[in-house]
């Protein structure tokens, strides 16, 4: 799999030859990372902390807050600062030369990568300047118990396009274990490298072949992906913002390249070749995320559906109508667009004072039930007006999940 990469340095994105040369500046992060967020994770590193001589953190914060799926590195060399990431919604912390046993054992192992940087199999560290004399595969024993995964770096072939050392890759991988994930950068530019990588149960890093071109996004999606069918395509599940099933459609490596580059929901029809969703219907998908099954011959896109669902009957899903809460979200959003005559919830939209006051009220209900049916009535009516609260602000019920998942991440709890 690929980790797209995001190194920041001044205020800007940039990418560097061996960690010291600038190559190019590519400017505000928060696009970029809209590009990138369709393959996953990315990955975001503070050059300036790294060398001690700034920070970039209000930019990767704005990254966080806008919901990207942030591996945090750079500077990290305290157990405080460790928290203070993974406390603002990083998915992961990556931790160079403060990944040591005693710190490591206070932070949740799931969620910590270590970095480790090697030139010629050697450990080098403050900016890759300096040699320590120890091996990649010794660290790599002392720290893999502590840690779910790790990020080498091969300085002498980063951002120079000239390949990978896939040797050394697949020595790193059996040096980690089965329970450590091996990212590995420097100098991967070819979807086959990627693959290749994948293959060993390793995933690649890629800042240079991604900016300058050499290397496509989607194909980089796509690279570990085989199938054994005659006509080589991928069964694809389509699934909504909050992970439920619309339908299942087919992918070619060209429809998928397609609906990266559109960010659509661009499937491969075994009859009428490439076909866009929506296009003559008007239920038109944007494209939130690609993900690869396990035994990578299937796909998931998750895509925020538009118009009256994804079924060629005009349902919510080819499985039938929505139901539960998704259900009563789409009713509501229809009953804002085109109030019916007499409705509540029309009522409910035009006159806030007396929506909040039935938020209040509901809230104090559900808050004296005692019952177990008494406490199922009133949630869900508490729920109800819950929901014509976050269509009249226009927030969708995926955004307060997200925000939830997000809030899980949190390392610091209250007392």
């Amino acid at each position: 799999m690929i980790v797209p990469s995001i190194d920041l340095r001044d205020g800007q994105t940039v990418q560097l030859v061996g960690g010291e040369t600038l190559a190019l500046e590519a400017g505000d992060p928060l696009p970029i990372a809209e590009h990138f967020a369709v393959a996953g994770e990315i990955a975001v590193i503070d050059l300036d902390a790294a060398m001690g001589r700034g920070s970039n953190a209000v930019l990767i914060e704005r990254l966080l807050d806008a919901g990207f799926a942030c591996r945090v590195g750079g500077g990290i060399r305290d157990l405080a600062t460790a928290r203070r990431w993974l406390d603002r919604g990083a998915a992961k912390v990556v931790l160079g030369t403060a990944a040591r046993p005693e710190l490591l054992r206070e932070l949740p192992r799931e969620r910590v990568i270590a970095a480790l940087d090697a030139r010629h199999g050697e450990v080098v560290v403050e900016g890759w300047r300096k040699g320590t004399g120890r091996g990649i595969l010794e660290r790599i024993d002392e720290l893999r118990d502590f840690v779910c995964g790790f990020l080498v770096t091969f300085v002498e072939r980063e951002g120079r396009l000239g390949g990978t050392d896939l040797t050394l890759a697949e020595a790193v991988v059996r040096a980690a274990g089965p329970t450590c994930r091996v990212t590995i950068a420097g100098g991967v530019t070819t979807p086959e490298e990627i693959a290749t990588l994948d293959r060993l149960g390793a995933d690649a890093q890629v800042g240079m072949a991604l900016y300058t071109g050499r290397l496509d996004l989607a194909d980089a999606i796509a690279a570990p992906l085989r199938s054994d069918r005659p006509d080589g395509l991928f069964p694809t599940v389509v699934v909504d913002e909050r992970g439920i099933a619309l339908g299942l459609a087919w992918s070619s490596r060209d429809s998928l390249r397609e609906a990266v580059r559109r960010r659509a929901g661009v499937y491969q029809s075994r009859s009428r070749g490439l076909w866009v969703k929506g296009e003559t219907s008007g239920a038109t998908q944007e494209l939130v995320r690609v993900d690869l099954d396990c035994d990578r011959d299937a796909l998931r896109f998750l895509v925020r559906q538009k118009g009256p669902g994804f079924c060629h009957l005009e349902r919510f899903s080819c499985f039938g109508e929505a139901e539960g809460l998704a259900r009563l979200e789409a009713i509501l959003a229809a009953r804002a667009k085109a109030p019916p005559e007499g409705s509540y919830t029309a009522k409910l939209l035009a006159d806030p004072g007396l929506l909040a006051a039935k938020l209040r009220e509901e809230a104090d209900e559900l808050a004296r039930a005692e019952g177990r049916e008494d406490v199922v009535w009133e949630a869900a009516d508490l729920l109800y007006f819950a929901l014509v609260k976050l269509v009249a602000a226009g927030v969708r019920l995926a955004e307060v999940e997200r925000h939830l998942d997000r809030r899980a991440r949190k390392v610091t709890r209250r007392d």
